[in-house]
């Protein structure tokens, strides 16, 4: 059954900047995930930067972030790949995230979101696919 992960639970209020507890992906068996971040609220004017930081005893989780998702500034759901294949020595996962806020009005930023992963399938393997071909009159 593939593994699925909530580092940033759903409807989660973001007012500072922070991170999520480290979850343990050992029992991944393909160590790919679909990640999507999830922005369901937001007020004008900031900007929300989430990344994905690995480690392997769930305490140090070094200098440099595994994945950099795309910035945020509005509603919507953004997707990207995280392939921690060759990576062996990453046990746990956890999130990171910074908001930043500019203009006049609240300095306060708020985001709701939340950031699931979902680990990738293996392929299937042995199966025999068939060339794609033209087909002629007579076959239809």
């Amino acid at each position: 059954m593939a593994l699925e992960l909530a580092l940033i639970p759903a409807r989660t209020k973001l007012e500072t900047n922070g991170e999520g507890s480290p979850l343990n992906v050992s029992a991944s068996e393909t160590r790919t995930f679909l990640c999507r971040l999830t922005v369901t609220d937001q007020i004008e004017q900031e900007s929300l930067d989430v990344s994905i930081w690995g480690s392997a005893d769930g305490r140090d989780f070094g200098k440099k972030p595994l994945l950099k998702l795309p910035q945020q500034f509005y509603r919507g759901t953004t997707k990207m790949v995280l392939d921690i294949s060759l990576r062996p020595e990453v046990t746990f996962l956890q999130a990171k995230w910074e908001l930043n806020r500019w203009g006049r009005v609240s300095p306060i930023p708020m985001f709701v979101a939340e950031l699931r992963l979902g680990e990738i399938p293996p392929m299937l393997r042995g199966r025999a696919t068939s060339p794609v071909g033209t087909v002629s009159a007579r076959e239809r």
